[in-house]
């Protein structure tokens, strides 16, 4: 988080003039400017590498929009942000100094800056707090996935998200193989019953560490553990959400996806940690999992994911249907009577492309509002980790009753916060 780093999926575009070609054809309004023609006032709150990468999405997506406020815990993770942008950018990130807000309370400062638009990018901790006031601010939203890390979390986005359908206000989320083109033909294709009914759902998720825990000589004295934590905020359950429902979590949506955010009847399944970190400790998190999602007619959908270095690596899905198969790996391919098969170059980046939708629908007056299967899909990832974690099965119902609360009760910078234990499936409760 105080570092600043543009990773390849938040990649800026190496040619901007390429993308503004494609966007003319794909969303006029937005290029144009049209029908509302104002210059849209954007505010980052987190300056990471997730949160620069989106804030340099969104300026791609709308040549009439500008970067107005930033808000970071670390004023280094907002000077290296900006620095970043404005060699892209230039005049248009227009951060003054008194519009650069570092604390706690830097979001409720973006909020009230006088911007149009909001970028949440935060730890996904924090994800329900800024979600809620961003919306009794009467702010636009682009929300990264996933919304929350508990279920107490998902609630409070799920009736924040009503209000915000209720005030008008543009809702969308960081899901972003739903702005594929392809996939969604892909998709397409399959609710319309190209390979029949769906009999099995099987995703993988398999890659290296996302951030490696820092030993613990590496903390200094003056950090709270608060602080220690958001500086290693991956590794910890209530900050990140652990694996499944940080970073597999686009599997799962995916896997919500296909069954049309149907919910699942229950959910099992297993996970743990294989490979401590050297030289650390404090850490809360599994390096690998395996659930199954159970489905009516005796449907499944299976997403296993690993965090494992020095393993081979896999990010696909399989789908069986009866009357043929579906793959996503690399391409796209759907076999049988209706065979069909796509290499998944769409003509815009699907990053770029979730803002194209957000600020088009904002000039248009029709604002697109993504809060229910968001809400869906983080909870079907936490259903799992649930599973997981304890060793039972879950029931939807069973879930959507939890009040499992991860954060601490008196969140301040300086505060002292021991976090649970790692989870010991067959010991840890279902809270």
């Amino acid at each position: 988080m105080n570092q600043i780093i543009i990773p390849n999926r938040r990649a800026f575009l190496k040619s901007a003039a390429a993308v503004s070609a494609a966007s003319s054809i794909a969303a006029p309004g937005i290029v144009l400017g049209n029908p509302d023609s104002r210059k849209l006032k954007i505010g980052l709150v987190g300056c990471g590498g997730r949160g620069s990468g989106a804030a340099g999405d969104a300026m791609t997506a709308d040549s009439n929009a500008e970067l107005w406020a930033a808000g970071d815990v670390f004023p280094s993770s907002i000077e290296g942000s900006l620095s970043a942008l404005r060699n892209q950018f230039k005049d248009r990130v227009n951060v003054e100094d008194s519009r650069k807000f570092t604390g706690m309370d830097a979001y409720q400062k973006v909020l009230e800056s006088g911007v149009d638009v909001v970028i949440l990018a935060t730890p996904p901790g924090f994800r329900p707090i800024h979600f809620e006031a961003a919306v009794n601010a009467g702010k636009h939203i682009f929300c990264e996935k996933p919304v929350a890390v508990d279920m107490a979390g998902v609630k409070k986005v799920m009736a924040a998200a009503q209000k915000a359908k209720e005030k008008g206000l543009a809702v969308v989320s960081g899901f972003c193989w739903r702005k594929d083109t392809s996939r969604r033909e892909f998709f397409k294709r399959i609710h319309a019953g190209d390979i029949g009914d769906i009999a099995h759902y099987y995703a993988t998720y398999y890659t290296g560490p996302v951030k490696s825990m820092a030993r613990k000589e590496d903390r200094k004295p003056e950090y709270s553990d608060v602080e220690w934590q958001v500086r290693n905020w991956y590794n910890f359950s209530w900050l990140g959400g652990d694996g499944l429902v940080e970073q597999a979590v686009h599997s799962v949506d995916k896997v919500g996806w296909a069954f049309l955010d149907q919910n699942p009847i229950a959910c099992h399944g297993n996970g743990g940690r294989q490979v401590p970190f050297e030289g650390a400790e404090g850490y809360n998190i599994f390096d690998h999992f395996s659930v199954i999602y159970e489905y009516p007619n005796g449907v499944l959908a299976s997403v296993c994911s690993r965090q494992t270095p020095n393993c081979d690596n896999e990010n696909a899905d399989y789908i069986l249907g009866t009357k043929g198969n579906a793959t996503i790996k690399g391409g796209l391919r759907i076999t049988g009577d209706k065979a069909w098969r796509d290499r998944g170059e769409a003509p815009v980046n699907m990053y770029v492309y979730e803002h194209m939708e957000l600020f088009q629908s904002v000039r248009e007056g029709k604002p697109i509002f993504e809060g229910d299967w968001m809400c869906h899909s983080t909870a079907l990832a936490i259903m799992g980790r649930t599973a997981a974690y304890t060793g039972k099965r879950i029931t939807w119902d069973q879930l959507m009753k939890s009040e499992e609360d991860l954060a601490p009760d008196d969140l301040k910078w300086d505060s002292a916060f021991t976090p649970s234990p790692m989870p010991r499936p067959g010991i840890t409760k279902f809270v």
